[in-house]
């Protein structure tokens, strides 16, 4: 079970913000549940890869935050990052939206993987606000205490850094706008780039460049939206 031993596998920028919630009781029994349910279930992503977003965008080098649900919970598509599977897995359909605003946005090709790498090293920050489902079962995973640890991800961003821009899509995310400090961070919501809901205002809603321009309006140097 030693993939499961989460802490020491911790960028040191997010160890140094997260240790405490680390100790809690809570988080304990996130560690907890995920070692009973691998004795019966396959869990994703791998163990390894559970906080593949942290480590990929430290906490200082953090521009730009996308906030997702539940991992992929298909086989070989989770890798600890909202909407990115690896180079050699189908482009899931909400990617390929997504792609498809980028190229309306900014005119950029979509590349032919779903691997967002370029993105996590660019300062955006891709968090699940659930970290880990069982394999063919969406959701398995939202009542562990997971979307506990991650609102607190949200606020230290919030309460510690300056002129982020967090992109919430869908009314899931958009509910997490509670802890975040609008007064010193820019938001930008839209529908979720989901088949099901990207013509009702997600396609044209241009979220890459407003996320440009309102760091570029503090002085920050924009995104690379470019994947690679």
């Amino acid at each position: 079970m030693s993939e499961l031993k989460i802490n020491p596998q911790i960028e040191p920028s997010w160890l140094e913000v997260l240790k405490e919630e680390f100790e809690k009781d809570y988080f304990k029994s996130i560690k907890e549940h995920l070692i009973e349910d691998k004795k019966n279930h396959t869990i994703y992503p791998p163990g390894s890869m559970i906080f593949e977003a942290f480590n990929q965008t430290p906490f200082d080098n953090t521009k730009v935050v996308i906030l997702g649900q539940d991992p992929y919970h298909g086989h070989g598509q989770a890798h600890g990052m909202c909407f990115s599977v690896q180079k050699g897995v189908a482009i899931p359909p909400s990617l390929k939206n997504i792609y498809q605003e980028l190229k309306k946005d900014l005119g950029i090709e979509p590349p032919n993987h779903g691997h967002l790498m370029s993105w996590a090293k660019e300062g955006v920050f891709l968090l699940n606000a659930f970290l880990t489902v069982r394999a063919k079962s969406p959701a398995s995973h939202r009542k562990i205490g997971w979307e506990k640890f991650t609102d607190q991800v949200i606020k230290l961003l919030s309460d510690h850094k300056e002129h982020l821009v967090f992109i919430l899509w869908g009314n899931f995310a958009k509910q997490k706008q509670e802890y975040i400090d609008t007064d010193k961070h820019c938001v930008i919501t839209s529908p979720h780039p989901s088949p099901f809901s990207a013509n009702n205002g997600f396609f044209g809603s241009k979220p890459f460049s407003k996320a440009n321009e309102y760091l570029q309006s503090k002085g920050i140097e924009p995104v690379n939206w470019e994947i690679k």
